[in-house]
């Protein structure tokens, strides 16, 4: 069989997180056989992944937006978008956001809740 990659790729073992659906939706996976164009990423279990989503690797934190070139059930090809990477948030800070925007949420409810009294 023929390779079809511009790129070389090389072997890896990384952890990762596939990120979609503004950071709803997060599948861990393991990050192989990497190159600056793209990678194949591996699942423990079947995944129901997007055409395009984001990868954001567990050693650094850095995060690439990514487009499936070829899938099966437990893994995917992927395409690294080229150009300047997303503006990277950490998902520990997501989570973060999303727990103050719950906060706000039941002050705000309790406020409302006071006033009418």
């Amino acid at each position: 069989m023929t390779d079809r990659r511009a790129e070389a790729r090389q072997r890896t073992y990384l952890g990762a997180q596939v990120v979609f659906n503004r950071r709803l939706n997060i599948y861990d996976c393991l990050v192989r056989d990497m190159s600056e164009s793209g990678a194949r990423l591996l699942f423990a279990h079947p995944a129901m992944i997007p055409d395009n989503f984001e990868v954001t690797f567990n050693r650094g934190g850095e995060s690439r937006r990514a487009e499936v070139k070829w899938r099966s059930k437990f893994a995917a090809g992927v395409r690294f978008a080229s150009g300047q990477a997303a503006p990277y948030v950490s998902l520990e800070a997501t989570r973060k956001i999303r727990r103050l925007e719950k906060e706000q949420s039941a002050l705000k409810a309790r406020i409302a809740e006071l006033s009418e009294a």
